[in-house]
């Protein structure tokens, strides 16, 4: 198994919900991972660099085109892109990957975009609310029994998360993926959702 995750960022991408699941395969709390388990890669539809949301431009190492076949994980981040007609050209590329059994994540927008091409219609999933997933899926949303209302879930390989899950979102795709411990990817959440102060309180002098 090809040891890439593949980050589909779409014109005006969400830049914060891909920053945790990121960052965690590439570093642990010190330093870069001198032999990371996966390695991060993003693909766009063309080679050109992809605008995020905040006015980020960052250089895709694949499009659509170019893309490999084998990998570890396909995340589709959310953002404005996957309203317009580029996002079509994802949908065999996501088809694909669910008939491989490949790990998918979807956030956000990515997550009714799920909907909307009906993948979500044999998993328990969320998203941005029910009735963002029944607007966007329309009569191929057939599984609204199947919607949770919670931050991310997971369920048959398949990830999905709202847009102010971006931590809890990257939680379930480690785990999913066993890119460490449960228990170092625990701390890992916990730090970030609790903070440092929390978790490091002062000492009294």
């Amino acid at each position: 198994m090809n040891n890439e995750i593949l980050y589909i960022l779409l014109p005006d991408y969400a830049a914060h919900e891909i920053v945790y699941l990121s960052q965690a395969i590439a570093s642990d709390e010190y330093a870069l991972k001198e032999n990371p388990k996966y390695i991060n890669k993003v693909v766009a539809p063309t080679m050109e660099p992809v605008r995020s949301i905040g006015g980020f431009r960052t250089l895709p190492d694949y499009s659509f085109e170019t893309m490999p076949d084998d990998y570890a994980a396909l995340v589709l981040i959310g953002g404005f892109g996957w309203t317009t007609p580029v996002a079509g050209q994802v949908v065999p590329i996501v088809r694909k990957a669910i008939e491989s059994g490949k790990v998918v994540g979807a956030i956000c927008n990515g997550a009714s975009f799920m909907a909307k091409c009906g993948f979500l219609n044999a998993v328990k999933h969320t998203g941005n609310g029910l009735e963002q997933m029944k607007l966007w899926g329309g009569s191929n949303y057939t599984n609204p029994d199947g919607y949770i209302h919670a931050q991310t879930v997971s369920d048959k390989n398949i990830v999905t998360a709202n847009g102010s899950a971006p931590l809890e979102f990257a939680k379930e795709l480690l785990l999913l993926l066993e890119n460490d411990t449960p228990e170092r990817i625990e701390m890992y959440y916990q730090f970030y959702k609790q903070g440092f102060c929390t978790l490091f309180p002062a000492q009294n002098e």
